[in-house]
């Protein structure tokens, strides 16, 4: 009744006692008291300042009060806007139960951001036994290895080779072991072999790793089952393997991803691997995080009917040995790389995230979220605010945090192997600038991409969840974020304004859009000094400059350690994040501390060339010179006008710390 009396006077533009609406909710200890006016007005298209201290906007707001197409006279719009009107103030999530995703309210930052899950699709490994359970399958999938060529005699012979030849070559293939199997309980007559000799041209007998056949549908006893081959490159000697070691996994996991996704209807899966493929730890590894990663999608933050399904039938995939057992050290390696996707799901996540989601709150949050989930809780979690930063000395570090709207965030996370004695102590750090305006020297181009400018915290973060599953043995690591956001405000870093980082070096900053080398200062500073980390790397979207030299799809690296770069080089071509080393040229240490200065060091060089090399220089201050220290300027490959953040970083990180303890 009290609910129709209010809608009849805001239709009718009355008034309504105070006293009268104050004894609706003095029964309701639970909402906010009213403040007492002599009388309040509704008028039937607008809601003007309540005297409970809300304003709702005209044609009412994008918090939903009424939703569209309901009008404001219906029971579902006068249960909605009594239900806001007489909400506490301090409970924001009435307001926003009607979002699509959580995000900010018009007074308070967002605190948590939602993360990818992967698919549910599960992945096992198995001896096929027969081609019977093979056949149990909706889709089936053959690895092929290509035969090896052989040797040339000289290179006229091999121009002498005919285009007809060649295409011979490459249709004459025999099917063998559990291929052939399959091919005589699908009725024989060549029906599977047929279709590697009628795409002879494109497949060529499987010499590509990843490359497949068109999908072809053969009847079974009465049954449809879908048949695709999947090229298994040519046998490699180990030789081969040291010049070339990309993994066959990573490309049969992709192909496999791109193939379930495009299939329709399909519960289950079967792969068929040679014995060799399926016992090889490594490529069952590389295999399943590539097969999982690819089939990422982010649809956090639309609605329903605008979600992307992937691969929503897909229920299980076998990958199933041509032979007789399987260790179970290949299957622990399935395993393995499902939890490496989940980090460079997050990862992904992180980059993904627009800025009203994600800032420092809510990315502490993440932080605190993967040593909860950790295994055994081998990962613990500890977030310096403000007062902490400053008892630290970390002047650079929240001098950029003076303009961001959430207080800064130092997030620490630290790995302990549950197991077995340390070898290794090592920093791992990111850089966290949940967007970049490019600050008072804002920036002209390529705004609306800032949100990526956090792409090294993603990948630093992202491999932390992965750890914190895999648990390598031997390695002690510590992943390092300074959160914040380069913003303009009252209190904003200005150009030639004077910071100390806390190592006491002080900085002029000439250019308030060279804001990540200075978090990154502090970041620095405390895995070298507090932390004690034997060996440092720092992953960063620091210049243009390094894209304009590299492109985007090559990181570049920056190291005095001959050790370090040889180590970075040989983990970068095994996880496919692909690095170049640059040098650290000390001639253009001058454009930092020489010239008129007024400071220790400037935070940018004289003029535009050179940027990328400076901007490495200038971290150089703020680590011990005999330290093992490597910066990887990751600004190109950590997006994709494409497809949006490509996970980039993460694996290189995981790939580097496991390998410190062995």
């Amino acid at each position: 009744g009290a609910v129709k009396m209010i809608f009849s006077l805001i239709r009718k533009g009355r008034s309504w006692p105070s006293r009268s609406l104050q004894s609706l909710s003095r029964n309701n200890t639970e909402r906010r008291s009213i403040s007492t006016h002599s009388s309040m007005h509704f008028k039937s298209t607008t809601l003007h300042s309540l005297a409970i201290g809300l304003v709702l906007p005209s044609g009412l707001s994008a918090f939903g009060l009424p939703r569209p197409g309901q009008s404001a006279s219906s029971p579902a719009a006068q249960s909605s806007l009594l239900r806001r009107l007489f909400s506490s103030s301090s409970d924001n999530e009435v307001l926003k139960k009607d979002q699509t995703f959580k995000t900010w309210s018009f007074s308070e930052p967002c605190t948590t951001m939602e993360w990818s899950t992967l698919i549910g699709t599960e992945m096992s490994l198995a001896a096929a036994e027969s081609a019977d359970k093979v056949m149990e399958a909706d889709l089936i999938v053959i690895g092929i290895e290509a035969p090896n060529k052989p040797e040339e005699e000289d290179e006229e012979e091999k121009e002498e080779e005919t285009e007809e030849e060649e295409e011979k070559a490459e249709s004459t293939i025999e099917l063998s072991g559990l291929a052939s199997d399959l091919e005589a309980a699908m009725g024989g007559e060549g029906i599977l072999s047929s279709l590697i000799a009628e795409n002879s041209k494109e497949f060529k007998n499987g010499a590509k790793a990843g490359s497949t056949t068109p999908t072809t549908r053969v009847v079974v006893n009465g049954k449809a089952k879908r048949v695709i081959f999947v090229g298994l490159g040519a046998p490699k000697s180990e030789e081969d393997k040291k010049k070339k070691p990309e993994s066959v996994g990573g490309a049969v996991g992709k192909a496999l991803a791109s193939t379930c996704q495009s299939q329709k209807k399909v519960e289950t899966c079967a792969v068929v691997l040679p014995e060799t493929l399926a016992s090889d730890t490594e490529v069952m590894q590389d295999l399943s995080a590539v097969f999982y990663q690819t089939l990422y999608a982010d649809n956090r933050y639309k609605s329903k009917s605008s979600q992307k399904k992937v691969a929503e039938d897909l229920s299980s995939v076998q990958v199933l040995s041509d032979g007789d057992s399987v260790s179970e050290d290949a299957q622990a390696a399935l395993v393995r790389g499902k939890q490496l996707a989940s980090g460079i799901f997050l990862t992904k996540d992180i980059v993904n995230a627009p800025h009203n989601v994600l800032n420092s709150l809510s990315l502490a949050d993440t932080a605190r979220r993967i040593a909860d989930e950790s295994t055994d809780g081998c990962i613990t979690c500890e977030v310096l605010d403000k007062d902490e930063c400053e008892k630290r000395g970390m002047g650079a570090f929240l001098g950029v945090a003076r303009g961001s709207e959430t207080e800064p965030q130092f997030i620490h996370l630290t790995y302990k192997p549950p197991t077995g004695d340390v070898k290794k102590k090592v920093g791992v750090i990111g850089k966290g600038l949940l967007f970049d305006t490019g600050g008072y020297n804002i920036k002209t181009q390529m705004m609306s991409l800032m949100k990526f400018d956090c792409g090294g915290a993603a990948a630093v973060l992202g491999a932390a969840r992965a750890i914190g599953a895999l648990q390598p043995e031997g390695v002690e690591a510590h992943f390092i974020v300074a959160a914040c956001e380069n913003m303009i405000n009252e209190k904003a870093v200005v150009p030639s304004d004077i910071l100390t980082a806390s190592n006491g070096k002080t900085i002029e900053v000439l250019n308030t859009d060279a804001e990540g080398r200075l978090t990154l200062a502090d970041a620095l500073v405390f895995a070298d000094k507090e932390i004690e980390a034997e060996s440092i790397i720092e992953l960063s979207t620091l210049t243009g400059a390094c894209m304009i030299s590299l492109g985007k799809s090559i990181a570049g690296l920056w190291t005095s350690d001959d050790d370090l770069a040889t180590e970075l080089d040989s983990v970068s071509k095994k996880t496919g994040d692909k690095t170049w080393r640059m040098p650290l040229a000390d001639e253009y240490m001058e454009q930092l501390t020489g010239g008129n200065s007024y400071a220790d060091l400037k935070n940018i060089g004289a003029g535009p060339y050179g940027g990328a090399i400076t901007a490495a220089l200038f971290l150089q201050h703020f680590v011990s010179k005999k330290k093992p220290f490597a910066h990887i300027d990751i600004a190109g490959p950590v997006w994709s006008d494409k497809s949006g953040a490509t996970g980039y970083g993460a694996q290189l990180v995981v790939e580097w710390v496991r390998r410190q303890g062995l």
